[in-house]
């Protein structure tokens, strides 16, 4: 096997290895967004559901996030964790960290699994859960076969960066994208053919959940940079420990935001029913079911931008392991401007277009009130994209430098001290207004604070060039 067999990452073009790199990581979780979303627009447009079942899927949302949190504070961690070792030509660190993470994943998975069996109508509460008893029961109904598939779930998504980080990006991104399409093909059979409800809409997303894991377990068998064996699999605490605090900001970017979703949703069960219109019972679980809506498009548009920079951590880590500065920088430039893009991109599509999007949702089986609120959701709470787009990347990228301390206050100043604490403060004064401007608030101040930390990462670069 040749010594460094990644060496290319030193050596292509920075715009080459960020599209062989980005774009499948950008397929893959837009893929892996997509197991959610399409089980919510099937749901949508069964009228036996409809916003019932469409709110049910919102409150069970932050749970399977909680799952992605442990998964990709494992995975994103080994991820750099290999790059890093690779770069440095340190074999017997990568085999080994893999194995660990492999271990850490399964048993921790496990352990979620159980605690949601246990304590699954106290988790659903705390989620808003009870806005009516209709929307409680498709929530119990969803949440028990979706975690059922927490174990396949966890194992394929903490399994593709470690991929990536092998050099296989467009494996990752099949493996990913075949259990997508198992999820489509199966949820209009299950909804609309066999009539299973929730249970049916869970159901395609766990076999699909299972296919992934399966094809991630097949490409440990087969890596080409790293090879496993027996004495690869075990904790190896020193290792262990060194990954897990490259990926812990993945970890609380993900779980502050679950946070952030349990204030947001909790806000909306509450003033939703304060409200003149959405306070009468015909018309309670709205709110609900549309503020999901919107967040499951910005998770789309988060997941691009999340995509192109932690597909460049396998590129960072390996160019930092050589030394090469220059190109970590120049990285840093186009990745920057490839996110405000797509932030603009998305900006214009729900300030012009929010009746279309919600129309996906079901809006033509529901009330008028329901495309209302939909459409000044859109324009509100979305309309600095630009900037949540900017701010993400600036996280992941210092992750990927290994700054993960300042990483993760940044993340955690943006969902729990902005995004959780104005959600709770603005709507005392604004009521559901108030909740929807929360989101942008935020995103602004903590763009304010990324700018900084931003000309920082430069000033340090070419100083040390």
């Amino acid at each position: 096997m040749d010594e460094k067999s990644n060496a290319f990452l030193e050596t292509q073009p920075i715009g080459a290895l960020m599209r062989k790199y980005a774009v499948p990581c950008i397929i893959s979780l837009l893929v892996a967004a997509l197991y959610n979303i399409v089980d919510q627009i099937f749901i949508a447009n069964a009228n036996y559901l409809g916003s019932y079942g469409n709110a049910a899927n919102t409150v069970v949302f932050p749970l399977t996030v909680v799952a992605l949190a442990i998964a990709v504070m494992i995975g994103d961690g080994c991820c750099a964790f290999v790059s890093i070792s690779l770069g440095a030509n340190r074999k017997e660190d990568a085999h080994r960290g893999i194995g660990s993470a492999i271990v850490l994943c399964v048993a921790g998975s496990l352990i979620l699994t159980t605690l949601y069996l246990i304590f699954q109508e106290p988790i659903l509460t705390l989620f808003g859960g009870r806005v009516n008893a209709q929307t409680f029961q498709c929530a119990k109904e969803y949440f028990f076969w979706i975690t059922l598939g927490v174990p396949f779930y966890m194992f394929g998504q903490a399994m593709n960066p470690i991929i990536r980080s092998d050099g296989s990006p467009r494996f990752a991104m099949f493996s990913t994208l075949a259990g997508a399409v198992v999820n489509i093909i199966l949820d209009p059979v299950f909804i609309f053919g066999f009539r299973w409800g929730m249970a049916g809409a869970a159901a395609a997303t766990v076999l699909g959940q299972v296919l992934t894991a399966g094809l991630a377990a097949w490409y440990l068998c087969h890596m080409k940079a790293v090879r496993l064996e027996r004495r690869s699999f075990g904790i190896h605490a020193k290792l262990a420990a060194r990954y897990l605090s490259l990926g812990i900001c993945s970890f609380l970017s993900q779980i502050s935001l679950v946070a952030a979703m349990a204030a947001i949703q909790n806000m909306t069960l509450k003033y939703g029913a304060l409200d003149p219109i959405f306070g009468q019972a015909a018309y309670a679980q709205i709110p609900m079911a549309v503020l999901g809506i919107v967040m499951k498009f910005f998770q789309i548009v988060i997941s691009i931008a999340v995509g192109m920079a932690a597909g460049c951590i396998p590129i960072v880590g390996y160019n930092m392991g050589a030394g090469r500065k220059d190109r970590t920088l120049s990285l840093f430039t186009h990745l920057l401007l490839a996110e405000a893009a797509v932030g603009a991109a998305a900006l214009v599509i729900v300030e012009v277009f929010p009746v279309a999007l919600i129309g996906i949702f079901g809006a033509a089986n529901e009330s008028v009130y329901y495309t209302q609120f939909a459409v000044k959701c859109f324009r509100i709470y979305l309309c600095m994209m630009v900037f949540a787009t900017v701010n993400k990347a600036t996280f992941i990228y210092l992750q990927s430098l290994g700054k993960a301390l300042l990483s993760t206050l940044l993340s955690m100043v943006r969902e729990v001290v902005f995004g959780v604490g104005f959600a709770l403060l603005l709507p005392i004064s604004w009521g559901l207004d108030g909740l929807l401007y929360s989101m942008p608030v935020s995103d602004v101040l903590t763009f304010l604070i990324s700018a900084v930390v931003i000309a920082s990462v430069y000033r340090g670069a070419r100083a040390k060039a």
